[in-house]
């Protein structure tokens, strides 16, 4: 530890040498403590830390306290350990000094600490030899520092250039019982690193591969060898086509939930291939797959319970396939404007989509009535539906939903041009489970109208903004035939 450890999070020097390490008698209690995850040391350089003081008072020698100050990383602020020492101070009255001289003994955590330089990695693992050993045994998930959960303008500018080949090997083969990898940001990693998956990487279960824009079918195919367990893959934005979708589903038969949004190079062919090869499927996101129809959907497993399709070029026979499995409970198309799609939807409502929960139909703005009414009766578990922007959609339409969706209990009515005073009635009079309304900008709707509403339905929250996404995490869907 000569100068050689940095702060596990940043990697910001921290200056600790193996000289004012507390080593003195290699005793039980020290091996008690490394087992525990901690260095002591007698002496550290106090101006790499930001010190957070506590004070506990004690009842012997009434007034006294013992302090125990958190170290915290100068730079981001990561708790890296504690100093502790006697001060003399009166409790309540004057502050714990501070000073390096103060403190008896530090006390640092293994775990947030990496070594400096690339040549002291094996030193250092020497050094902690037990505790790293206990580590890599325990680590279930990693996620490198260019990785982001939440795909955005500001996640997508936070791309790394750094992470190799190399580098991947080396964390591959450190930990090697991983379940959970996300490398989603890492623009510049090519299919050769996906081939350390076959030797290092057979318990994976979940892998996030967004942005990753370099990695192609053999890639793909490559992640089919090496991780024949895999439940979830997100591909997000990649340039993969049919062939490595199809070498996906022939090599890792568990899938269960699989991110194509934006993959633009996919069709229903690859698709097939997915549906009929992965019979646990559950969750499918292929938005803004333009390439997309649908029918590749036909004859899925009843698992399938969450289907992503905004955007999408679909047709009256996709939406048919999409549902054809019977099981599906979020269906998101938002976005359909197509003129062969004003009563094209009727197919949600013919009974294959009686347990559906969750509807997004957001922008469908040339849907008529006859589809309407077509859901409102075929979908009795309705809870959630989102008609913004649906201009076609008139008095009977709204009656429909009134008096078949008992279960609704969110509705989102946003900027729908035909929405008038009697279409609002019928929904305040027939959806008795409707706890909030979502409305703003319709122009046919007064504010006597709203009043009335607000008088009869108390216990409905009306509120104005209006919300593009709806639903649960796509990763998070899991297939329960009781509901």
């Amino acid at each position: 530890l000569d100068d050689t450890c940095s702060c596990g999070s940043c990697g910001y020097p921290l200056n600790l040498t193996s000289s004012n390490r507390i080593a003195t008698s290699i005793s039980s209690e020290y091996r008690k403590s490394v087992e525990k995850g901690l260095i002591s040391f007698l002496s550290i350089d106090l101006s790499r830390f930001t010190q957070v003081d506590e004070v506990h008072c004690f009842p012997v020698s009434w007034g006294r306290h013992r302090s125990k100050t958190k170290l915290l990383c100068r730079k981001c602020g990561v708790h890296i350990g504690y100093g502790y020492g006697d001060a003399p101070a009166l409790c309540g009255f004057d502050s714990p000094d501070s000073s390096s001289g103060a403190f008896r003994k530090f006390t640092i955590k293994i775990r947030a600490l990496q070594p400096s330089d690339e040549t002291d990695r094996e030193s250092f693992g020497l050094t902690c030899h037990r505790w790293l050993n206990i580590q890599n045994l325990n680590r279930r998930s990693l996620q490198f520092p260019c990785s982001f959960g939440i795909v955005g303008p500001s996640s997508l500018s936070q791309s790394c250039t750094d992470i190799n080949s190399f580098h991947l090997y080396r964390i591959l083969a450190r930990f090697q019982h991983l379940e959970y990898l996300s490398l989603s940001g890492c623009v510049e990693i090519l299919d050769s690193a996906l081939s350390y998956l076959k030797p290092y990487g057979s318990k994976l279960q979940t892998l996030c591969l967004d942005c990753c824009f370099k990695i192609s079918d053999y890639g793909i195919s490559l992640v089919g060898d090496g991780c024949p367990f895999l439940t979830t893959i997100s591909l997000y934005r990649c340039s993969i086509t049919d062939n490595g979708l199809e070498a996906l589903a022939n090599a890792c038969l568990a899938l269960r939930h699989v991110n194509l949004a934006y993959c633009s190079c996919i069709s229903d062919s690859g698709l097939r291939a997915l549906s009929q090869g992965c019979h646990e499927l559950q969750a499918v996101k292929i938005s803004n797959c333009r390439g997309v129809s649908g029918v590749g959907l036909r004859g899925c497993s009843s698992t399938l319970v969450y289907i992503d399709a905004e955007c999408c070029n679909l047709e009256p026979v996709g939406i048919m396939s999409i549902v054809s499995g019977g099981g599906l409970k979020f269906l998101n198309i938002a976005g359909l404007s197509c003129s062969n799609f004003r009563n094209g939807l009727e197919a949600v409502g013919n009974g294959f989509a009686a347990r559906l929960k969750i509807l997004n139909l957001r922008m469908c703005r040339s849907v008529t009535d006859a589809s309407i009414v077509a859901i409102a009766k075929g979908c009795p578990q309705l809870q959630e539906w989102n008609l913004a922007l649906c201009h076609e959609v008139r008095v009977l339409g709204w009656a429909s939903i009134g008096s078949n969706c008992h279960n609704l209990k969110k509705l989102h009515v946003n900027r729908c041009r035909n929405l008038c005073h009697q279409g609002l009635q019928a929904v305040r009079d027939g959806c008795k489970e409707l706890s909030v309304l979502y409305m703003s900008r319709n122009s046919r709707i007064s504010d006597t109208a709203l009043e009335l509403f607000k008088l009869y339905r108390c216990n409905v929250e009306i509120k104005a903004e209006e919300v593009m996404s709806i639903g649960p995490n796509w990763d998070s869907i899991d297939y329960d035939e009781s509901t």
